[in-house]
């Protein structure tokens, strides 16, 4: 099996006694480095994200402005109808 980057493998046995860990890599370093670290993983999650095309960017905020006022008259229906029937109602 090959390690990936961030493994949670358990060490073997023989390996902690060599030397124990006091913390991992985040406690040798500041907090410029850390930082640094952090931009640097979220450029890479970045790189992993598949990004849509124009046309399908297109697609999907049509269905959704199509799908946000159909909800819109739907609500002004229903706002209404209740509005008629609180008016029988109470006079």
């Amino acid at each position: 099996m090959t390690d990936a980057v961030g493994s949670i493998d358990m060490p073997d046995a023989q390996d902690e006694e060599k030397k124990p860990r006091k913390g991992g890599k985040r406690a040798k370093k500041g907090p410029l480095k850390r930082l640094a670290l952090f931009y640097r993983q979220i450029v890479a999650e970045l790189r992993k994200v598949v990004w849509p095309t124009r046309s399908q960017l297109t697609t999907y905020t049509t269905v959704v402005i199509i799908f946000v006022v159909i909800m819109i008259g739907l609500v002004t229906l229903i706002d209404f109808g209740l509005d008629e029937v609180a008016n029988l109602v109470f006079g």
